[in-house]
């Protein structure tokens, strides 16, 4: 993968105030993109995207509530008002609960899977439709989850909406491919970041990495060649598949 692979293309990355969003932003910047971070918390986003333009890459902080219809819109009336159009796209955006399901309450439910799932349909279909309208071809990549080929307990709504993205990939595939339009996911394993770097220190977290084939957890960094070759023209002949990186976790018996 050089470089080169990614100039000329413009990429929107959902969820992108830190975390796994920030990291594929900064990939994908620095594989020559124009990068659209997009996030509900603006200070966070420009943050991002100060960095990006310190390494000498090109980026634009938009607020984004992907749970709204109309601040999808906005948001991409206002990537239109800047003469860009996203013709990348990362779901990225995500939440969770550690709830048991008898003790969820609806609330958490519904916000689980509006951000989840309802959430990269709404940004897709706003961006498929402006890449119809302008002719143009493009890449969408949902970031699901292993969990939404296996199970854990306490994360009901989590590994549903997973599970639900991962068959919205394959339709939205199936309707968009004559537009030139692809969607494929990318299914990461257990990731070591800051939010989780803790829990993993402690002793029911390290039993966990033991059951993982490779016996560690994965590095961001080891999402960015399934990014980039999802977001890239290098994978112009795939539509509607998941790149699974998860260490062969999903291959681990039972």
């Amino acid at each position: 993968m050089t470089h080169q692979s990614m100039t000329g293309k413009t990429a929107l990355v959902t969820g992108a105030s830190g975390g796994l969003g920030a990291h594929f932003a900064h990939c994908l910047a620095e594989a020559g993109a124009q990068v659209i971070v997009a996030g509900r918390r603006i200070e966070p986003l420009e943050h991002v995207a100060r960095a990006i333009r310190d390494h000498g890459g090109d980026a634009l902080p938009v607020a984004l509530d992907v749970t709204d219809s109309a601040s999808v819109l906005r948001a991409f009336d206002t990537i239109e008002s800047e003469g860009w159009l996203a013709d990348v796209v990362v779901c990225n955006a995500g939440v969770t609960t550690t709830d048991k399901s008898l003790d969820l309450a609806e609330q958490d439910w519904d916000r689980v899977l509006d951000t989840n799932l309802k959430g990269c349909w709404l940004v897709s279909n706003e961006a498929a439709k402006r890449l119809i309208n302008a002719g143009r071809p493009g890449s969408i990549i949902n970031i699901t989850s292993i969990l939404g080929h296996r199970v854990a307990s306490n994360v009901a709504p989590y590994t549903a909406s997973k599970a639900a993205l991962e068959q919205l990939t394959r339709a939205l595939a199936l309707e968009w491919a004559r537009h030139g339009i692809r969607v494929n996911a990318l299914a990461p394993g257990y990731i070591e970041t800051d939010l989780n770097r803790d829990f993993f220190a402690t002793e029911p977290g390290k039993a966990l990495i033991k059951r993982i084939p490779q016996r560690r957890l994965g590095q961001p960094d080891d999402l960015t060649g399934p990014l980039l070759l999802l977001a890239s023209d290098l994978s112009a002949y795939m539509t509607g598949s998941t790149l699974v990186a998860d260490g062969g976790h999903l291959q681990s018996t039972l």
